[in-house]
């Protein structure tokens, strides 16, 4: 009886706190992780974040002590009918892959669209076109 009492209790609590949580306002913020283990092992890890109406970016990267490391980029643009967004990430290695997409609200009832990928082989495939809204 009490564990559900507590449960419910921390429901309600949680739900309270995402109903008077404020919308994500502009701006920008980010973190820093350092850890050190034995034998030398350890690890860095970044994430910065920038938004603002109608766009926002995030970059994250990861770096340990044995070298290896990957970095990766995000970003979404939006507004007057159009929206955009792109990823990336890379290895130390130098292997990278990467995406696009883009829509586009042509104002007569269709919407232009266009995606491509790059995989970590270098090819990229892509497709874009256009589509009526009945």
């Amino acid at each position: 009886m009490r564990k559900t009492v507590l449960a419910a209790a921390g429901m309600t609590a949680t739900a309270l706190f995402i109903a008077l949580a404020p919308a994500a306002e502009a701006g920008q913020h980010g973190r820093t992780v350092r850890a050190q283990g034995a034998y030398g092992r350890g690890y860095v890890h970044d994430r910065h974040v920038n938004r603002q109406p109608g766009a926002v970016s995030v970059s994250r990267g990861t770096q340990t002590n044995g070298g290896y490391g990957v970095a990766s980029q995000r970003a979404a643009s939006w507004g007057d009918g159009a929206y955009a967004g792109s990823a990336s990430r890379t290895f130390n290695n130098g292997a990278s892959a990467s995406r696009a997409t883009s829509v586009v609200n042509n104002g007569d009832g269709s919407y232009s669209y266009n995606a491509s990928r790059t995989g970590y082989d270098g090819a990229t495939r892509s497709v874009s076109g256009v589509v009526s809204r009945p």
